[in-house]
């Protein structure tokens, strides 16, 4: 019994925050992340929840939240201890990138959001005319809003599940780098 408890003490979790416009591909993303499928899913109404175990010792979970005007007011309930923020953009959805990049900025002038590593999904890669991840970079000025953290811009197609393995690896690495300097923080501030 002791034995199995330390175990599980021993496993390791980060929260990760899924956040995009609606329609960008967030709960899609999740599915096929998670099932290895595309599922025809809903405009989400307050949030998804789901773990995916990366590693036999790390469990990340995934906070999927909805992305309408009226949802996004409630963004920043959700921004306290995420480990790792994963942006979804529609790349090939150019008229509202720069709302997406609004959008985008408020959350990383956070408070809480300070270092946190971040992921975006340059999704929709399967769309004519979809932009290209230096394109996404730019129009989001990653270089400008995220010289203080890990960043990385992933091209991804949610519907063949390209790009996502990858993806999937960078956020858990990130994210794992960020606990542990979290970790180190807390510590230092305790001694």
């Amino acid at each position: 019994m002791g034995l199995q408890n330390a175990k599980l003490s021993r496993v390791k979790r980060a929260n990760i925050l899924m956040l995009g416009l609606d329609s960008a591909g967030k709960s899609t993303l999740l599915y096929k992340l998670r099932y290895k499928d595309a599922f025809l899913t809903m405009p989400t109404i307050g949030f998804n929840v789901d773990m995916i175990e990366t590693g036999k010792d790390f469990t990340l979970t995934f906070w999927d939240v909805g992305g309408q005007k009226k949802m996004r007011e409630f963004w920043s309930n959700f921004l306290e201890g995420t480990d790792g923020l994963l942006y979804v953009v529609d790349s090939s959805d150019k008229h509202r990138l720069e709302e997406s990049r609004r959008e985008f900025e408020l959350i990383l002038k956070n408070e809480s959001m300070k270092n946190v590593p971040v992921v975006v999904l340059a999704n929709k890669q399967d769309l004519p005319g979809a932009l290209n991840a230096e394109d996404i970079t730019r129009r989001l000025r990653m270089k400008k809003y995220c010289s203080d953290r890990n960043w990385y811009v992933q091209p991804c197609c949610a519907i063949t599940g390209e790009g996502l393995a990858e993806a999937l690896q960078r956020v858990a690495t990130f994210a794992r780098q960020y606990s542990k300097s979290k970790e180190t923080f807390t510590t230092l501030k305790e001694l």
